[in-house]
């Protein structure tokens, strides 16, 4: 009931730093949006999860809102929506970017261009899942069997 998306990922040493993690990560996100709902890694997390879920983050929410006019106003429960990353998993990426303002008693997203053409200019390539190739339909979407297994 704690909405995990994913409890353990495992890459053996000599697999690390291509990308697999992340991909993983990814993956898991993708079947939670296809479910509808956000998740998030099973905690605590270790030292190096934490580094690659926060770096999965940074990327889909920057990449996310570099996308943005800045016409719109986009909470966090739409970026939760929009990338299938709990609330509370954004916010603490926000606010470690230092883009998470407290304004009237709520957040706000402070979002300054040029940073988010800065990280675009890096041109980072990551492994990520791509949803149009995902052929997974949830459970509770699949027709249901009459008695007889039909």
């Amino acid at each position: 009931a704690e909405d995990y998306n994913l409890a353990c990922i495992l890459t053996f040493p000599q697999y690390q730093k291509c990308g697999y993690g992340k991909f993983i990560i990814s993956l898991s996100y993708a079947l939670s949006k296809r479910e509808g709902r956000a998740g998030s890694p099973e905690k605590p997390l270790s030292d190096l999860g934490k580094i690659s879920y926060r770096s999965y983050w940074t990327h889909v929410l920057l990449t996310l809102l570099s996308t943005q006019d800045g016409t719109e106003n986009v909470q966090i429960k739409d970026l939760s929506r929009m990338t299938g990353i709990k609330t509370e998993d954004i916010i603490s990426t926000l606010q470690s970017l230092n883009m998470i303002r407290f304004w009237k008693g709520q957040h706000v997203v402070f979002v300054m261009q040029d940073f988010l053409e800065k990280y675009a200019a890096q041109e980072k390539r990551i492994r990520l899942c791509d949803e149009g190739c995902l052929s997974w339909v949830p459970h509770a979407e699949r027709p249901r069997k009459d008695k007889s297994g039909r």
